[in-house]
């Protein structure tokens, strides 16, 4: 899979997440405007056009909804949003990827940019997509987890550091590891088993 379409498809939720815990109160709305606009330009260059890569479709959805939230709430109920919105959002975003693992693991539609259509339905590619969608889900509630106790934690500098910055980095630079190795690691099992 290619990492660049991976973590493009990832941006707006970083966007949003950073946006919406720095910006000035009564910018909710802003942040959520930038973060729809990315989900936009991922859906826009990835390439194949069609289908629609599920995750850019379900992010540019959830960032317009925030944004029109945003700009149409008053201030109180936009420093909630700022303050628990971006674990809210990481948060339902991972629910709706483990959600769709069973029907469509979204990691699918980036690995067929690269995999051989005759591969496609192989019990392989099927297994390989599985994992690594149930793992990316699981890693981004982890991050809307760890955006939750920033929060919570609001009045503690190093606690907004460790929960809000170094914890989601370090999620997803173990995730995009795994995700260039894992595959590898399976097709080099199964045919040391073959041998």
């Amino acid at each position: 899979m290619k990492s660049y379409a991976l973590i493009l498809s990832f941006l707006p939720l970083v966007a949003f997440s950073v946006l919406a815990r720095w910006l000035p109160d009564g910018s909710i709305g802003v942040a959520a405007l930038v973060a729809a606009c990315l989900a936009l330009i991922a859906l826009l260059v990835a390439r194949p056009a069609l289908p629609p890569k599920i995750i850019n479709v379900v992010s540019l959805v959830l960032f317009a909804v925030f944004a029109a939230l945003g700009f149409s709430l008053g201030r109180q109920d936009d420093s909630w949003m700022a303050t628990w919105g971006g674990a809210g959002v990481g948060i339902v975003l991972g629910l709706v990827i483990l959600a769709l693992v069973p029907v469509l693991p979204f990691t699918e539609q980036f690995a067929r940019e690269e995999v051989p259509r005759s591969d496609w339905h192989s019990p392989t590619f099927k297994k390989i997509n599985r994992v690594l969608s149930t793992a990316w889900g699981l890693a981004i509630v982890a991050l809307g987890l760890s955006r939750v106790v920033a929060a919570a934690l609001d009045q503690s500098h190093a606690a907004e550091v460790i929960f809000g910055l170094v914890i989601p980095i370090v999620i997803i630079v173990r995730m995009i590891k795994f995700s260039a190795s894992y595959p590898d690691s399976v097709t080099r099992g199964q045919s040391t088993t073959r041998s």
